[in-house]
């Protein structure tokens, strides 16, 4: 059943991504992916490293996890029970990198550094916001359009006022922009440089390989890029994996959790951004 009005692969495109979006934003979802990210533990051995989750908290997220397909509970017998990640759990960890890259280079800057966990949790709190994909996926596709055509395709059955709320969220989180009123809306800068984060999702979403994100119909590059340097994070250790770049094969996922909860700063790049950034 289409959700928007878009074309069916375009629909199937969104609500996949916003499925995706909906299993791993829930508070705590992608540390504890990331502490399972290990040969399978005792639930002691995974609570033990994530001991800001209060008693109670951290078995129905992880049976929630089960249940999405991501991570998996082994019987060993009555009393030696662990848990892991599927492959399918696996396959999104590279996704976290791609945002986390555009949270440092979009989002405006804490006085306090940032880690690479908590940069993923700002990028994830932002797109899983209601309705944020399917606006995206239009202001891409059309490059302008009216409030109220916006409404037609993202909302077909309701009342086309119901748009500005989340259309003015999403300015208010630098993503989309318009002129004024009654001017059409358009993607800001940081909101066309999500290329790659929603070109990955929707490529693990859709049970295909993530090097194929460049090639999205919708998101993908029109050609290639040239070589750039890696980006230099805001908090990580040297064992945290960068983003690959084209000169360079890419790293297989193996984060340790202490790494990516590091807030250890090497020297910032300076980047380009819109006066203040996008509001965390």
């Amino acid at each position: 059943m289409a959700i928007t009005g878009l074309p069916p692969a375009d629909d199937a495109d969104v609500a996949r991504v916003t499925e995706a979006l909906q299993m791993i934003t829930p508070r705590w979802n992608v540390r504890i992916l990331l502490a399972l990210n290990q040969p399978p533990q005792r639930y002691t051995e995974i609570a033990a490293k994530l001991p800001y989750l209060q008693s109670g908290q951290l078995h129905p997220k992880i049976r929630s996890l089960c249940e999405a397909g991501l991570a998996e509970r082994t019987e060993h017998s009555a009393r030696h029970v662990t848990y892991g990640l599927t492959t399918r759990g696996r396959q999104l960890l590279p996704v976290l990198p791609v945002m986390a890259a555009w949270a440092e280079e979009h989002l405006e800057k804490p006085e306090q550094p940032l880690s690479t966990i908590e940069q993923v949790e700002d990028s994830l709190t932002l797109l899983a916001r209601r309705q944020a994909a399917a606006i995206l996926w239009v202001l891409k596709s059309r490059q302008e359009v009216t409030a109220r055509a916006l409404a037609r395709i993202v909302i077909p059955d309701g009342y086309w006022t119901n748009i500005y709320p989340p259309l003015r969220q999403l300015i208010d989180d630098g993503m989309v922009m318009t002129a004024g009123n009654g001017q059409p809306y358009r993607l800001s800068r940081a909101g066309d440089a999500l290329g790659p984060v929603l070109g990955a999702l929707s490529m693990w979403s859709a049970g295909r390989p993530l090097d194929h994100a460049a090639r999205h119909p919708l998101w993908g590059r029109p050609a290639p890029e040239p070589a750039s340097p890696a980006l230099a994070w805001t908090s990580h250790q040297p064992g945290t994996p960068a983003l690959a770049v084209p000169t360079q094969p890419a790293r297989r996922p193996g984060w340790q959790p202490g790494e990516l909860f590091s807030h250890a700063i090497p020297a910032r790049v300076e980047a380009v951004l819109l006066p203040g950034g996008v509001r965390r």
